[in-house]
C-alpha cells in the first residue's frame, strides 16, 4: 500500500468531507430513496433514480476518501527547511519569458488544486520544479509548449 503525501491542512478538508459525507448526505439521500420509493413505480420513477445515482457517488468518494486517509503520510511542513524544492514547499517563480511571477505550493496529487496555487508533485511543473534551488532555471513542457522558469524563493510555511 503506497503511502500518500499530504499537508495537515489537506487531510483536514479530506476529513471533513468524509465526516460531512457520512453524517449529513449519506441520510439525505437514505430519505430521498424512502421519499422516492412511496411514488410507486420504481421503473418509471426519476427520483427514484436519481437518488440511487446520487448515492452510488456518494458511497463510491466515501471509499476512496476512507482509503487516502487510511495511507495517508501527513507531513509537517513547516518543520521542513532549506533551499531546495520539496514536498509542502512554497515556490516563487518568474517566467523567463515574460518575467510574469507565480506562487505554487507543492503537494500531493489528493491536494493539487491549480486555481489555489497548489501543484502535485507529479504535475509537469512539479516534477521539474523537485531538487531544484533558489537560482536554478527550469524548463517545462506543458500542452502549450516549452517554458522556462527560475526560481526565485522556496519556503516552508
Amino acid at each position: 500500500m503506497e503511502k500518500v503525501p499530504m499537508t495537515p491542512q489537506g487531510h483536514q478538508r479530506l476529513e471533513e468531507e468524509l465526516k460531512h459525507r457520512k453524517t449529513v448526505e449519506r441520510p439525505e439521500i437514505i430519505k430521498a430513496i424512502a421519499d422516492a420509493r412511496e411514488h410507486g413505480d420504481l421503473s418509471e420513477n426519476a427520483e427514484y433514480h436519481a437518488a440511487r445515482e446520487r448515492q452510488s457517488f456518494s458511497e463510491g468518494r466515501i471509499a476512496e476518501l476512507e482509503d487516502v486517509l487510511s495511507r495517508a503520510e501527513v507531513i509537517d511542513v513547516p518543520s521542513l527547511a532549506g533551499n531546495v524544492v520539496k514536498f509542502g514547499a512554497t515556490v516563487e517563480l518568474v517566467d523567463e519569458d515574460t518575467d510574469e511571477e507565480t506562487t505554487y505550493q507543492i503537494v500531493g496529487p489528493i491536494e493539487a488544486d491549480i486555481n489555489k496555487g497548489r501543484i502535485s508533485t507529479t504535475s509537469p511543473i512539479g516534477r521539474a520544479l523537485i531538487g531544484k534551488a533558489v537560482g536554478d532555471s527550469v524548463e517545462v513542457t506543458v500542452p502549450g509548449g516549452t517554458k522556462a522558469y527560475e526560481i526565485l524563493k522556496v519556503e516552508f510555511v
